[in-house]
């Protein structure tokens, strides 16, 4: 995260089995010390990422490693993720940010029914839910997560980065002061705002084609 050379981030598993599925409950004695961590048990989950982030996921992705996807702004499946609170069944409670996150992005009725349940979902309801960016086929998500990261790197970082934190830091915030926020952010970018309406009026980047990821 602190690579200024790097634009976007990319989290995969090893393989394609799983994504990860989470902390070792063998050794859930050592639990406890973690809980201190200011970035969080599993490294960084309370951290605030300042670049774009994108999970690739393929196979099983629970309990921690299901938080983990949800650090992430973007997440892309293969047919074979499967999605779970899993530590539900064993009394381990969600402590890298499943349950302020994933309401955030499913609505809290569907995350209440994730949280309390303790079930799997596959890549289809995982869809439905809008919890997926986009599904791809087996063994295509890696390539398919570092293309996305290549076509937001090449956008102008100014103003993608406040935009992406007019959301984030928004989303808590009554519409009145998220409204603010965004109007603040976008005026602090006015200059790179100028310099892009420039090139617009000299072709560039016109018609569909190139237009997003």
């Amino acid at each position: 995260m602190a690579d200024d050379g790097a634009r976007v981030l990319v989290l995969t598993g090893t393989g394609e089995a799983a994504f990860c599925a989470g902390a070792d409950l063998k050794a859930i004695d050592t639990l406890g010390p973690r809980l201190e961590l200011p970035e969080g048990p599993l490294g960084f989950t309370r951290l605030a990422s300042p670049k774009p982030t994108i999970a690739a996921v393929s196979g099983w992705c629970l309990a921690g490693g299901f938080e983990l996807a949800l650090w992430c702004d973007l997440r892309v499946a293969t047919p074979s993720a499967r999605f779970g609170f899993t530590e539900r069944r064993f009394g381990v409670p969600l402590i890298d940010g499943g349950t302020q996150r994933l309401p955030r992005i499913v609505g809290q009725g569907r995350a209440l029914d994730l949280v309390i349940s303790g079930r799997v979902i596959d890549v289809d309801e995982a869809e439905r839910f809008g919890l997926i960016t986009e599904r791809v086929p087996a063994a295509g998500h890696v390539e398919r997560a570092l293309e996305m990261a290549e076509a937001i790197a090449a956008f102008p970082q100014d103003t993608l980065l406040s935009d992406r934190r007019a959301v984030l830091e928004g989303a808590g915030l009554p519409l009145v002061q998220g409204l603010a926020l965004e109007e603040r952010l976008g005026r602090g970018r006015h200059e790179t705002a100028v310099q892009g309406a420039a090139r617009f009026a000299g072709g560039e980047g016109r018609g569909a084609q190139g237009a997003g990821i």
